[in-house]
């Protein structure tokens, strides 16, 4: 696709660049709603250096991207998307960072004995998160066991299960400021003032995250049964829940408070629980779950939305607040 070959060129330019780069590639199954068409560039880059090199010369050229994670927050349009998608799914670590090795400016260098500092990359999957903790006595994520997308995704989200939000474990986080002429990396020690329900200071679009590092609870080997027990739990809540029967996105709508009840709640009191467009449904078992049940498009679930949020308008008079990412040409 010539429009892209100065791009291609400038990236395959830096020898050290390693990475897959293809056209029209399928992006349905790289979601976990199962749905949308191919992009018509993507690239995947194998390690820090190659995303920065693939930022960089997208910003350079102004070409039109989206970066893509885990997917589960995400629906793609139906047909071609008429942008580059660069992908983390190669950005993938979780290790231990001692508090010598924290930021300089950082004011505190040491962290109370019985914590530990653990990092990610953004694309690490949370269930990697979650396995590592679990393997080396760490508590502190059992509630985000069974939560689909990557560390990233879920930063950027301030993801919120069984009650804790992501935000409350967060440290640091590490991201490249689009904003500038130049991809530098940025460091930003946890301010609880830029964080909220469902909010993180990474959604106006200009910060793309690149490491995250937790505070969490360092036990000890007598404990780990414990924490395996927790997950296990966690996890068949969501399986009993229906959370995995159909492709889906989780939590279709944000939960406002001052509604005075849950989201899917007020759903289920408009008698919208089973309805349908096309091939995407609210889900039977959950008012704020919408499902693909039978190959829905990308549009019958921003239909399905759009209807629910009317409904929802015209019979409560407020509005809900989607949390999932139609990406759009």
């Amino acid at each position: 696709m010539a429009k892209y070959d100065n791009l291609i060129a400038s990236i395959k330019n830096y020898e050290a660049f390693i990475g897959d780069i293809t056209y029209n590639e399928p992006l349905a199954q790289k979601t976990t709603f199962k749905v949308g068409g191919s992009a018509e560039l993507f690239i995947k880059p194998k390690n820090y250096y190659s995303f920065q090199i693939a930022l960089s010369n997208l910003l350079a050229t102004e070409t039109p991207f989206f970066i893509l994670g885990g997917g589960s927050n995400i629906v793609f349009p139906d047909g071609i998307l008429q942008k580059v998608v660069l992908s983390t799914q190669d950005f993938v670590s979780v290790d231990k960072l001692s508090p010598r090795d924290l930021p300089l400016d950082f004011p505190e260098k040491t962290i109370p004995k019985d914590k530990i500092l653990i990092t990610c990359f953004s694309g690490t999957p949370m269930a990697t998160l979650v396995n590592y903790c679990t393997e080396h006595y760490i508590s502190g994520v059992e509630q985000f066991a069974g939560l689909p997308g990557s560390v990233g995704g879920a930063t950027f989200m301030n993801a919120r299960c069984f009650d804790k939000s992501i935000s409350e474990i967060i440290y640091y986080t590490t991201h490249m400021n689009l904003n500038k002429s130049k991809v530098e990396l940025e460091h930003n020690k946890f301010d609880p003032t830029q964080w909220n329900y469902k909010k993180s200071p990474f959604q106006d679009g200009n910060k793309f995250i690149t490491t995250v590092t937790f505070l969490l609870d360092q036990k000890t080997a007598k404990d780990q049964a414990k924490i395996q027990a927790e997950c296990k739990k966690y996890i068949s809540e969501r399986v009993d829940k229906g959370h995995f029967k159909y492709p889906s996105a989780g939590s279709v709508f944000k939960n406002n408070h001052d509604f005075g009840k849950p989201s899917g709640k007020i759903i289920d009191e408009a008698g919208l629980r089973g309805y349908s467009i096309g091939g995407a449904k609210i889900a039977d078992f959950h008012g704020n779950f919408i499902i693909n049940v039978n190959k829905a498009t990308a549009k019958d679930i921003k239909d399905l939305v759009l209807y629910t949020q009317t409904q929802i308008k015209n019979n409560f008079g407020f509005s809900l607040e989607p949390e999932i990412i139609f990406v759009d040409n």
